[in-house]
């Protein structure tokens, strides 16, 4: 065993040269004058050099010189000036026949007793498969939504094609009752189809309502209303963006209580209006579509045919709230969407009803 005593200055110095070669992250000690006093050996690992080569050479002389670089020069010029801590650089390393690899580069000036010996501690930090990665992934997911426009696309042209079909034969057949389900067929199939048609446009895959409801009425208007003298269908509120999914439901309940309100609110050639109104309170909204027509008799039977069952489960979907009102004239139907606050004082503890907590009108005709 050696006897031979060593200064702390010396035992510091050792101890510091030690623990920056043995660290698992690529760091470079240099000194004042910016020559690499040690390497750790994952620095020379990541970047191909050797150790012994290093001890004493200039840190922009390093690699043939491809190290000096004007992002590199001013942190480290900043870090020698000791004004505060520098952020951190994003430098892209070029070296000879190879790929640039994209670093990001700390520095820190050391502090400690003998402050005439000035040490940059230098940290650096290969993200170059990181990009690469992030890239093919940003990539990816741009041709995926352009994949999935064009398929909206040709979902929505699909569906207007059947749609049709189902028009023509509804004008063609003899049946009443077949038309009138024909109709009622036709008229879906078309809330969907636009639908489809707006996502083709959306790049977020969300939902303009107000464009989606006026785009979905001047549908259902120009195949159901053949006079709009004679009965107006209008879009109000609305101004928001719900996601594809909500608007789904949204644009079917639409669908389901025009087509029903078109069917009995206007008798024997009345003239009227219908309104399709949707607006946002915080988190929760309200739709609301009414007429101005006759109304419903007080001694109207409960009708439960296929509408007032579309209409009850698209709303208990959505957690949301049937109620049918007089609206002097006409009817009103109101979908309503509330969020609970679960403690008292605590707004932001909040909790969606569950599916069927809310009674859903039986009452709707069909």
């Amino acid at each position: 065993m050696s006897t031979e005593k060593h200064s702390p200055e010396d035992v510091a110095l050792s101890l510091t040269l030690a623990i920056v070669r043995s660290s698992p992250a690529p760091l470079l000690l240099l000194d004042g004058q910016l020559n690499i006093i040690a390497a750790s050996m994952s620095f020379c690992s990541v970047f191909s050099v050797d150790a012994a080569q290093l001890t004493g050479q200039p840190l922009y002389a390093l690699d043939g010189g491809t190290w000096d670089n004007p992002e590199l020069r001013s942190l480290l010029a900043a870090t020698l000036s000791g004004e505060g801590q520098p952020a951190d650089r994003d430098i892209d390393l070029q070296q000879p026949q190879r790929p640039v690899r994209h670093l990001i580069v700390q520095a820190s000036r050391l502090t400690y007793l003998d402050l005439e010996q000035t040490r940059i501690l230098v940290a650096i930090s290969d993200v170059t498969h990181a990009r690469t990665d992030a890239t093919l992934k940003e990539e990816s997911a741009r041709a995926n939504q352009v994949l999935l426009q064009e398929v909206r696309h040709r979902v929505a042209n699909s569906l207007q094609i059947i749609a049709s079909v189902l028009l023509h034969n509804a004008r063609t057949t003899a049946s009443e009752e077949t038309r009138g389900h024909l109709e009622n067929a036709h008229h879906r199939v078309m809330s969907v189809a636009a639908l489809e048609r707006l996502l083709s446009t959306s790049e977020d895959g969300d939902i303009n309502v107000h464009a989606y409801f006026t785009r979905l009425c001047e549908s259902i208007s120009a195949s159901m209303i053949g006079d709009v003298d004679q009965i107006a269908l209008i879009v109000e509120g609305g101004e928001g963006v719900v996601e594809a999914r909500v608007s789904v439901s949204l644009g079917l309940i639409v669908t389901e209580l025009v087509i029903n309100a078109l069917k009995h609110a206007f008798p024997n050639g009345r003239r009227g209006i219908i309104t399709v109104d949707y607006n946002f309170h915080g988190p929760n909204w309200v739709l609301c579509v009414r007429d101005d027509g006759v109304g419903m008799p007080l001694t109207a039977p409960v009708r439960s045919g296929l509408g007032t069952s579309i209409v009850a489960a698209l709303a208990g979907q959505l957690h949301a709230s049937v109620e049918i009102t007089a609206a002097h004239p006409g009817t009103q139907v109101s979908i309503t969407h509330s969020r609970i606050a679960l403690v008292e004082g605590a707004p932001q503890a909040v909790r969606e009803p569950a599916a069927g907590a809310h009674p859903a009108s039986s009452a709707i005709k069909s």
